[in-house]
């Protein structure tokens, strides 16, 4: 006489036995999310059903590195071995439920198998992993949690790095004030993707670092920005010294090309750099270089620079007031950057009756030059080509129009007129 049992089909009737161990042992102390993602998965293991961690995060409403990092979790404890199917991905693997009570309880010989377990689980006793963990520790200044033990061990094998790299990015992120375990791990995944394996790689990489950040200050510092830079001027600035393979005595000449703007910006020195470089194969048609010609713009501007402070010499001489006038402006302007700059609670009101004050003076020197036969803008500054103040470049960061028309014959022209 035989016997059957009915047997459901409906699979969420059935029970999943799950140990006793597991719950007393491991369950209590683990995150929530990763006794979820065990749970399902031993389900359909009891089931014979095959899951994805894709599927797996569906279900759950989680993240997939979520997933991948409770396996490693998991892994790391005992619980669960691995099984790559692919040697190119690591991340394909399956998943084996290890009997508790055999981990435990078992014969001596699979005792110790089981504690040499693959991954870190089996190292981390070892005089490294303790070493790690003691500079963690000392540079974090606290105790490191058992679960934060398991999450940092994760990385060497899931970054495929080394305990001194992650010892090291615990020192290297606490000098920054960053202490948080999740923080350090995205600074160890970010140096392995970039391929610092090494402390050494590291070590070089930080030093360019500081190189380039020095070199965005002293940029900033010619064109008078106070402020940090972005990504994409960074990213610009690097491209500079990586790509057009300027120094930066070069970078800072650039920089002072912006003298004759009223907005200078990091595109306008862009233009100038990417023009140069490239006009650097040699000499135009012409015979004139693009370095002779911003030599004959740096000539041109000295040269009407001291005829304005000549004719504005001759003003003062003539007419002594007009001196003491533009001294007072000269103060009244300090004084408002000072206003500015200590942020005065009255600030405003002090500003506007100095700007009524500064048009005052100004209503005076007007009626002063006009009754001693000076035009009202004899003093200022005469530019041979007003669109870019003889500098050769627009507001634009194109170049000037003028910059074409500079022949050998201006250039010796003006050499003349400079000897006079």
């Amino acid at each position: 006489m035989g016997f059957k049992k009915e047997k459901t089909k409906e699979y969420y009737l059935l029970d999943t036995p799950v140990e006793n161990l597991f719950i007393n042992e491991y369950m209590t102390g683990a995150p929530g999310d990763y006794v979820k993602v065990y749970l399902l998965a031993l389900m359909n293991a009891e089931l014979g059903v095959s899951l994805s961690n894709e599927d797996i995060a569906k279900q759950l409403a989680m993240n997939i590195e979520d997933v991948l990092k409770a396996w490693t979790y998991w892994e790391n404890l005992g619980v669960i071995r691995k099984t790559n199917i692919s040697r190119e991905n690591l991340l394909e693997y399956d998943v084996e439920f290890v009997l508790l009570k055999e981990k435990l309880y078992g014969p001596q010989e699979e005792r110790g198998y089981m504690q040499a377990d693959r991954g870190v689980t089996g190292q981390m006793s070892s005089s490294e992993y303790r070493n790690m963990f003691s500079r963690i520790e000392k540079a974090t200044g606290r105790i490191i949690s058992g679960s934060e033990m398991n999450e940092i061990a994760s990385w060497i094998e899931d970054f495929g790095t080394e305990p001194e790299v992650v010892a090291f990015a615990f020192e290297y992120c606490a000098k920054k004030k960053k202490k948080a375990v999740n923080y350090v791990g995205a600074v160890v995944r970010n140096w392995v993707k970039d391929g610092y394996r090494t402390i050494e790689d590291i070590n070089e990489h930080m030093e360019l670092l500081e190189e380039r950040a020095e070199a965005y200050r002293r940029v900033f510092q010619a064109l008078g920005f106070h402020r940090s830079p972005t990504e994409e001027e960074r990213r610009i600035m690097d491209s500079w010294f990586d790509s057009l393979k300027f120094n930066m005595d070069s970078v800072l000449q650039a920089c002072s090309k912006t003298a004759g703007i009223s907005s200078p910006n990091i595109n306008y020195v862009n233009k100038i750099l990417v023009n140069w470089h490239e006009e650097k194969g040699g000499p135009e048609k012409s015979g004139i270089t693009a370095g002779d010609k911003m030599e004959y713009y740096e000539a041109l501007r000295a040269l009407n620079g001291a005829r304005a402070k000549a004719r504005k010499e001759e003003v003062y001489g003539k007419v002594p007031e007009i001196r003491e006038i533009d001294e007072e402006e000269r103060g009244l302007t300090s004084e408002i950057t000072r206003i500015i700059a200590t942020g005065r609670i009255n600030g405003r009101e002090e500003i506007e009756k100095i700007k009524e004050t500064i048009d005052t003076l100004n209503m005076k020197r007007a009626v002063l030059m006009t009754d001693n036969g000076f035009e009202l803008d004899y003093m200022d500054m005469e530019y041979s080509c007003p669109k870019c103040k003889d500098t050769g470049m627009l507001e634009t960061g194109e170049r000037c129009q003028c910059f074409g028309e500079i022949t050998e014959e201006k250039i010796q022209l003006l050499k003349k007129k400079i000897k006079k």
